[in-house]
């Protein structure tokens, strides 16, 4: 069995794109039901965020696996195959754990160095242990993810190169300025009360706001993170949770506006924002669009356009055609004059209409136009150390996977061993009964040293060659050579599996 991993991601794909391919939760769930469903397929896993959907698979053939995965995804986002090929990204095997650790240091993220990715990456181990479709391999990659990506962040300074995406949003909103003098005194909406609009509405405090109003569907929510935000000790903010019906009132006296639900359809509307500030849309001047390039994606193997009628043969080649091409993205330009309302979104797909880009008075920053900025940030030197960390574990996990792989067949081999010391014994016990208990025991622990010392030798080796590449065959050598049962192995291999101590950490 090998690992695949299909995804696409703002490095691959327009904003628009992603915000149509988001999956919601039961959606997620009912993806990875399919995908076990689906032959190629004996785990699956994903990792849904707002600038990426990725689906990991341990397949047992590459191109049925591309083929299958890509279908599943297309299914279940709502896009269709062939609108949605040209944008996914295929990484097989040491490369697809190579991409995952790299999205768990943060180096694949929109903005390079953020650490919620990892809290992201567990959600995604969860889901997937929950729904039982993560098992031995998806459950060691993972959780060794989340292992080097704390690495990354505790040996590195790879934090200094970048930060979180609201602390990059506010930034952006403050068009140059210090956000914390930008953002002092003022009032702030956070509609939302998940993970990203708790640590926006914690930034946002910290930046020495005077009000954070919390409006969610679930109140109880929004009353939990007022609570947190009232017993922080660094920051002395006003905070009050309302009802989500309470919003149109609230948009009128708020200078702030962040916004990061899971709804699927537009939480603040164009009309809604122009009735808030008393302007009318119809006559809000139209802003011109900027174009602007993208740069190509960096290290991202495109998954191109299936030719030959999509046969999976070709989309498998496509895969490794190498780095796209840039591409262009239109992105509306903002209207000019005083800025009385600013509006952050980070939901995908999107909470705020687009339009509000034609509201005078009005600076919205979302996801599209973090994606372009973000594309010109600074990269820290210890960019590069994070590199070298993420090749090491690479190298590290396949070493250990090609070790466990060949574990159960020396387990196998040590119980025949002791089966046919346990039978010689019993045989010797028939042919001289009379043996004292202390000869007997002598005698067994002779025999037992013997076949100890024959097999420490060629069981040590198989373990030193297992673990490098192209190992895995040394497992089917030793059960050919001492003709062990294959079931006996597999038996072994389900019990390791089935241990509810394994992968804890």
């Amino acid at each position: 069995m090998s690992l695949l991993v299909v995804g696409l991601s703002h490095r691959s794909a327009p904003v628009s794109v992603l915000e149509r391919a988001s999956l919601a939760a039961d959606t997620q769930a009912k993806l990875l039901q399919d995908t076990l469903a689906a032959e190629p397929a004996t785990e699956a896993a994903v990792l849904a965020t707002c600038n990426r959907i990725e689906l990991y698979a341990d397949v047992d053939k590459f191109h049925a696996g591309v083929a299958e995965l890509s279908t599943l995804l297309a299914q279940h986002s709502g896009v269709g195959l062939e609108e949605l090929t040209p944008y996914l990204y295929v990484h097989y095997e040491d490369r697809a754990v190579h991409h995952l650790f790299s999205v768990a240091c943060g180096l694949d993220s929109m903005v390079v160095g953020e650490g919620q990715i990892l809290g992201q990456i567990k959600d995604a181990l969860a889901r997937g242990q929950e729904l039982h479709t993560a098992g031995r391999l998806l459950n060691d990659l993972f959780q060794q993810a989340l292992r080097v990506g704390k690495r990354a962040h505790s040996e590195t300074g790879i934090d200094r190169a970048g930060q979180s995406l609201v602390t990059f949003g506010l930034q952006q909103l403050a068009a140059g300025a210090d956000p914390a003098l930008w953002a002092g005194g003022k009032r702030a909406l956070v509609i939302g009360a998940g993970s990203m609009s708790s640590l926006a509405a914690a930034t946002l405090a910290r930046t020495g706001v005077a009000e954070i109003v919390v409006a969610n569907r679930t109140r109880a929510r929004a009353d939990r993170l007022v609570e947190i935000l009232q017993q922080g000790d660094d920051t002395a903010v006003r905070a009050r949770a309302v009802e989500m019906s309470a919003v149109g009132d609230e948009l009128t006296r708020a200078d702030i506006v962040v916004s990061c639900t899971g709804s699927t359809g537009l939480v603040l509307t164009a009309d809604a924002l122009a009735d808030a500030l008393g302007v009318t849309l119809d006559a809000a001047p139209e802003a011109p669009a900027v174009t602007a390039v993208a740069p190509a994606p960096d290290d991202v193997d495109q998954h191109a356009a299936w030719v030959e009628n999509g046969s999976a043969a070709s989309a498998a080649s496509a895969a490794y055609a190498g780095p796209a091409t840039p591409r262009r993205v239109t992105v509306p330009a903002q209207s000019t004059g005083p800025v009385r309302l600013a509006l952050l979104d980070l939901a995908m797909p999107r909470d705020i209409d687009g339009a509000a880009h034609r509201i005078a008075g009005v600076r919205l920053v979302d996801i599209e136009s973090l994606a372009e900025a973000s594309a010109d940030a600074p990269m820290a030197a210890d960019v590069d150390r994070v590199r070298t960390i993420v090749s090491d574990e690479v190298a590290a996990f396949g070493a250990a996977q090609r070790a466990a792989h060949v574990a159960p067949t020396v387990v196998a081999l040590r119980t025949m061993a002791a089966d046919v010391v346990a039978g010689e014994i019993a045989r010797l016990d028939g042919r001289l009964p009379d043996l004292d208990e202390k000869q007997r025991a002598e005698i067994t622990q002779t025999v037992r040293r013997v076949v100890d010392k024959l097999l420490h030798a060629p069981t040590v080796r198989v373990k030193q060659l297992a673990s490098e590449p192209g190992g895995a065959g040394y497992a089917d050598a030793l059960r050919e050579l001492f003709d062990l049962d294959p079931q006996t192995v597999a038996a072994v291999s389900r019990a390791d599996l089935n241990d509810p101590n394994r992968g804890r950490s």
